[in-house]
């Protein structure tokens, strides 16, 4: 029973290291490249698929896991650049809303590539087809939402 408890959490050491290792990567040819860390490239994306390419900072803050002040952070970063907006809300001043601006659409479009060619390179490389297919299937029973985004805009 040790020797199985072992071999499991060996497993998830292997998927945690894996993990660490190709954001880490991804995060630094951004960076480098972009002048955009993966979270900034995130929230971009993410403002990229909705409606009005626009949404509310906590909704946002809540689908890339950052706490409101995380969030808060990442977008005065990206409004300085003139990649984000900030917007009120008619109805309720409480309620403020991200948006994407040209700028911003634009800037994600370029860092697409680079993403996208990382992704490939220090993952999907690593696997054929097939094992794609199983991973993908794995990993989706641990995310839990059925959700897998897709890493280029619309």
């Amino acid at each position: 029973m040790a020797t199985q408890t072992t071999e499991n959490l060996q497993t998830f050491a292997g998927f945690l290291k894996a993990h660490a290792v190709v954001v880490r990567q991804l995060n630094q040819e951004l960076v480098a490249e972009h002048g955009l860390t993966i979270n900034d490239f995130e929230v971009l994306l993410r403002l990229s698929r909705a409606e009005n390419r626009m949404m509310r900072r906590v909704d946002l803050a809540e689908q890339v896991l950052l706490s409101p002040s995380g969030i808060t952070r990442l977008l005065e970063g990206l409004e300085r650049s003139g990649y984000v907006e900030k917007k009120a809300c008619s109805s309720d001043a409480r309620v403020s809303y991200a948006h994407l601006t040209d700028a911003g659409y634009q800037k994600l479009r370029e860092c697409t590539r680079t993403h996208v060619a990382g992704v490939e390179r220090l993952f999907l490389g690593h696997f054929d087809a097939d094992e794609q297919d199983t991973l993908s299937e794995l990993l989706s029973r641990v995310a839990g939402d059925g959700e897998t985004p897709a890493c280029a805009p619309d």
